[in-house]
């Protein structure tokens, strides 16, 4: 592999007496999907909230192109693109009014004519003067993904961020963010239950039971599952699951 955009090191975290996440290693490179499978409660969203800084582990540390989220925060933000739920977005706001506000946080002269480009791909620039609080749950995931990716990150971190597209505007999002992993300039980080992404689009993934990352499948790994198809996923995934101790 080449060097890592994004390294997760012995990361642990806990919600008050209860531990989340029990010393997860991982490493991924710009030009990867790396996709986080398990089931609810198995600490993927709280993984993926410890790479972005909204939460402090207890132990460990992420790096996001050689900088550290705790000891270097801006800096390692500048090259993330986090997918906010799209519930947390500020619905006083236009979604123009969100985007500038974004474009200034990373000092970027203004919104950038891709991110008007995509907005007009997923049918959402008449809607961006309209308050955010008006829009559906389909409009409002589509400005977190906008914002996400106005940065043009190195790092993409989704949280089952599909949810609620139409099946038209999630092919656009998924060709945009293939496209820029397959130009070797970012890494996708998603956490999942759809395994037909995992079949699609993933060139390395890994199953998280109880904090703890059970089983990662490698490129090699991967693409043979891939090659016969969902069933084979769907029975590796039960079999990893039933190796885990009581």
């Amino acid at each position: 592999m080449t060097e890592s955009i994004l390294s997760i090191r012995r990361l642990r975290a806990n919600y008050g007496a209860r531990t989340v996440l029990q010393g997860i290693d991982l490493e991924i490179a710009a030009g990867e999907w790396f996709s986080l499978l398990g089931p609810n409660g198995s600490g993927k969203t709280t993984l993926l909230r410890c790479v972005s800084g909204q939460l402090s582990p207890t132990g460990g540390s992420v790096w996001i192109g050689g900088h550290s989220v705790r000891e270097a925060p801006e800096r390692a933000k500048r090259q993330l693109g986090f997918v906010h739920p799209p519930d947390e977005l500020p619905g006083l706001l236009s979604g123009r009014q969100c985007l500038e506000v974004y474009a200034g946080a990373h000092e970027l002269p203004g919104i950038g004519t891709s991110t008007f480009e995509l907005a007009i791909r997923l049918r959402l620039e008449q809607a961006l003067d309209q308050p955010v609080a008006t829009y559906s749950l389909g409009m409002r995931q589509k400005l977190s993904i906008l914002l996400a990716l106005i940065n043009d990150p190195k790092v993409m971190v989704l949280d089952e961020s599909f949810n609620g597209l139409d099946p038209w505007s999630a092919s656009i999002v998924k060709n945009e963010l293939w496209s820029r992993v397959e130009r070797g300039g970012c890494a996708v980080l998603l956490a999942t239950h759809a395994l037909d992404l995992v079949m699609r689009y993933s060139t390395r993934a890994a199953l998280l039971l109880d904090g703890s990352l059970e089983k990662t499948w490698d490129t090699r790994q991967l693409r043979l599952l891939q090659s016969q198809g969902l069933d084979a996923l769907e029975s590796e995934l039960a079999r990893a699951a039933q190796t885990q101790p009581a």
